[in-house]
C-alpha cells in the first residue's frame, strides 16, 4: 500500500511505498558540470577502491558521459523518458507523473531492465557534439554545436526506487547519513533494484547472484571525510557535504547556499520523484531546453546565477572551496571582498579546515633566472 509523502524538488506531495522517514543528516554532493575535463579519475579512483573484484568488471559505481549522446548503460534515460510520457511543469511544481505514479497495476513503479549488451559500451558518445560541424564553423558562446561531461554516481535518494523495488526488503537508507545500501546477507539478486533504478545505478553480479551499487564511500563519511571521487577529482568540480531538510536550510552550509538559498545546484531529472541527493550547476553551454529536461524547470536561473557568480563574494567562496580539503566542510564564512578576501571552512565542531583565498594568485616568473642561472621556456 502506498503512502504520500512529500517531494521538496516536486513542490508537491506524491505516493511511495513506505512512509516519509528522512535521515538525521543526509550527505549529499554537489557537481559543477562546467569544470568538468572528462578525465575519467574520479571514475578509475572509484574503480580501483570498490570494484576491482571478479564479475565486477562492468560496474562503474561512478561514471562520466557526454550529454547529449553519451549513456552508461546504453539509453538509460532517453528510453524510460520516452515510456514516462509528458513531464510537464506549472512554475516549480511537477504536474507531470513521476515513475511511482506511471506504474502499471502490480507494478512498484515505471521502470526498465538494461540488456548484458547494453552495458557494453562505457565510453559510447564520448566527446561527441550535439549536431555535425559544418565548414567554416568557429566556437560561439553559447556554443553551437554543444556537449557536456555529466558525472553520475547513485544519488542516494530521499525516496530510493531500488529500495521499494526490492522483495527482498535487503536495501535501506541509514539514518545517520542517508546513504542507501544493500544487505548482501538478505540479497538474492532477482534485480528488481536494477531495473526499478531510473539511474541505473545498482549492478547485478553475476559471479556473487546479488546486486551491488555505490557505497557512498561510508567509511570516509563516518571519518567527517569526502567521498573518494570527491577528493581524487582533478578539475576541483566536486563538493560533499551534509544537505538540511528543506524547511531548515542554513546559509553558513555549503550544500544548503548551493541548493536551498542560492538555487545553483539542481538535482537530475527530478521529475523521475526519487529526490536524488545529487545535484549539478547546469553547463553554461547547453540549450535552456535541454537543461529544463535533465535539471528542471530552474536550470535558467541556475545558469545565469553562474554567470553572475563574481557579484556574490559566498559563492565565490564555495565554488574556490572545491577540491581544497579531504575534510566535510559543515560551515563557511568568507571574510573580505572578492579581490582580497578568504573563504574559512569549518568542522562540526566548529574547528578551522582549511582557509582559501577567494582569487588566486597569479605569479609571473621571468625568463631569465639570475639565482639559477637558467632560462625558463614554454615547452607546451
Amino acid at each position: 500500500m502506498n503512502n504520500t509523502v512529500y517531494n521538496w524538488q516536486l513542490k508537491r506531495a506524491m505516493p511511495y511505498k513506505y512512509q516519509e522517514a528522512r535521515p538525521d543528516k543526509q550527505i549529499a554532493w554537489v557537481f559543477d558540470t562546467n569544470k568538468c575535463i572528462a578525465c575519467q579519475t574520479c571514475t578509475v579512483a572509484c574503480k580501483n577502491a570498490w570494484t576491482a573484484g571478479k564479475g565486477q568488471e562492468y560496474m562503474f559505481w561512478n561514471n562520466v558521459e557526454t550529454k547529449p549522446w553519451g549513456f552508461y548503460p546504453l539509453g538509460w534515460d532517453v528510453r524510460l523518458l520516452e515510456k514516462l510520457g509528458p513531464q510537464t511543469w506549472d512554475g516549480d511544481k511537477y504536474t507531470g507523473k513521476t515513475i511511482f505514479e506511471a506504474a502499471s497495476y502490480g507494478e512498484e513503479m515505471l521502470g526498465i531492465l538494461p540488456d548484458e549488451e547494453d552495458y557494453q559500451y562505457p565510453n559510447i558518445g564520448e566527446d561527441e557534439v550535439s549536431s555535425a560541424i559544418k565548414e567554416s564553423d568557429f566556437i560561439r558562446m553559447p556554443q553551437q554545436p554543444w556537449m557536456f561531461y555529466l558525472q553520475r554516481i547513485c544519488n542516494h535518494c530521499t525516496y530510493p526506487a531500488c529500495l521499494a523495488a526490492c522483495p527482498r526488503k535487503s536495501i535501506y537508507k541509514r539514518k545517520e547519513d542517508g546513504i542507501v545500501l544493500i544487505d548482501q546477507a538478505r540479497c538474492r539478486g532477482y534485480r528488481e533494484c536494477v531495473r526499478g533504478c531510473p539511474y541505473k545505478k545498482p549492478f547485478f553480479r553475476a559471479y556473487t547472484g546479488k546486486s551491488e551499487k555505490c557505497v557512498g564511500c561510508y567509511p570516509a563519511i563516518e571519518q567527517g571525510k569526502q567521498t573518494q571521487c570527491v577528493v581524487t577529482c582533478i578539475g576541483r568540480i566536486r563538493l560533499a557535504g551534509f544537505l538540511s531538510r528543506y524547511d531548515k536550510a542554513r546559509e553558513d552550509n555549503p550544500i544548503d547556499y548551493l541548493v536551498h538559498v542560492k538555487k545553483i545546484a539542481l538535482p537530475l531529472y527530478p521529475q523521475f520523484g526519487l529526490e536524488p541527493n545529487v545535484y549539478y550547476i547546469p553547463p553554461i553551454n547547453a540549450p535552456d531546453a535541454f537543461n529544463k529536461q535533465l535539471f528542471g524547470p530552474g536550470a535558467p536561473k541556475a545558469v545565469e546565477a553562474y554567470r553572475r557568480a563574481v557579484e556574490d563574494k559566498n559563492l565565490v567562496g564555495l565554488l574556490m572551496l572545491f577540491g581544497a580539503t579531504e575534510q566535510i566542510t559543515h560551515s563557511f564564512k568568507v571574510d573580505g571582498g572578492i579581490g582580497d578576501g578568504k573563504i574559512f571552512s569549518y568542522d562540526s565542531s566548529r574547528a578551522e579546515i582549511v582557509r582559501v583565498p577567494l582569487k588566486e594568485p597569479v605569479i609571473i616568473r621571468s625568463e631569465y633566472d639570475a639565482e639559477r642561472d637558467v632560462y625558463r621556456h614554454s615547452v607546451t
